[in-house]
Formats: structure tokens, sequence, C-alpha cells
């Protein structure tokens, strides 16, 4: 990813450049905890930063797998209900398994995004008629959400007194 933002040109490229930058936002946000860390419950939900990763791969199938390129769930390469269950995390995951999920649930998404044009429409049951041009900017929503959910749990993380706080 380029570090200088694409801020002016083609509208398809800033779409792209904006949902990249929030989905490295977020895997940034869980970079270098300990696999303790990455499982700290800090809120009531099911919240925790490996969980928002493990989620933001499941939105990613679920827009990108099933309602785009129309996969059935067997067929998709994850969990893709569009439920709670996109917060859990098996006990044998690792925080580099995760984030090496969400990285190729983000590959398979590109994939298949770069297949429809801006304007191309889909019914979905749920938001009505949807455009690529939507589902990209709801991506982008959702990711940019849910890395500033994740910089406030580092944040606590980082300052909890039983660690020396950061720099």
């Amino acid at each position: 990813m380029n570090t200088k933002a694409i801020a002016t040109g083609n509208e398809r490229a800033i779409l792209d450049d904006m949902l990249d930058r929030n989905r490295a936002a977020l895997i940034n946000t869980v970079r270098g905890l300990s696999e303790i860390d990455a499982r700290r419950r800090l809120v009531t939900s099911l919240t925790t930063p490996i969980s928002l990763v493990k989620h933001a791969a499941a939105a990613e199938r679920i827009w990108f797998q099933r309602f785009w390129a129309g996969l059935d769930e067997s067929e998709c390469d994850g969990y893709s209900k569009r439920d709670e269950g996109t917060f859990s995390v098996a006990d044998d995951e690792t925080l580099a398994d995760v984030i090496a999920e969400y990285e190729r649930a983000s590959q398979r998404s590109r994939e298949i995004a770069s297949g429809f044009a801006l304007d191309d429409i889909k019914d979905n049951p749920r938001e009505g008629t949807v455009s690529m041009r939507w589902t990209l900017v709801a991506m982008i929503q959702e990711f940019a959400r849910h890395a500033g959910h994740g910089d406030i749990l580092r944040e606590q993380i980082d300052q909890c007194p039983t660690q020396a706080p950061t720099p």
C-alpha cells in the first residue's frame, strides 16, 4: 500500500485506497499485543482486540464472497454468517492466525470487487438495492469504526496498571 493517500483522480482508486488504509489501521491496533492482551475483554460485549479483526474478516466474506460473488456459506474461506459468531475466536487461534485470515479475506474481497463496476447493483435482503460503490463505502465506514474501537482498547491495554506505560 502507498504511504501517501490517494486523494485525487479516479474514484475507484480513492475508494480502494481508503478501504485498504482502514484495513491496515485495524490490523495496526493489534500488532505487538501478547496473546493474552489480544483476548482481553475490557467492555461488556464480545469485543476484544483479536475479535475485532476476526469480525472484520467475516464482514469481508459476508459482503464480498457471499453477497457479491454469490457463494454459499460452505464455499467461503471462513465464518460468514451475519451474527455474533463473527466475533468468536477459537482458543487455538493465535493473533497471527487471525491477522492472516483477515488479510486473506481482504485479498479475496479485492479480487471479487475488481470484477464489478462501482455502479453495478444487487438486491440485498437487509439493505435493499445496493451498488458496489455503496458496499465499498460501507466497508470503509465499518473498518474505520472498528479501528477506532481497536485504538481505544489498545490505549486501555497499554495503560493498564499492571504494565509499564508505553512511552
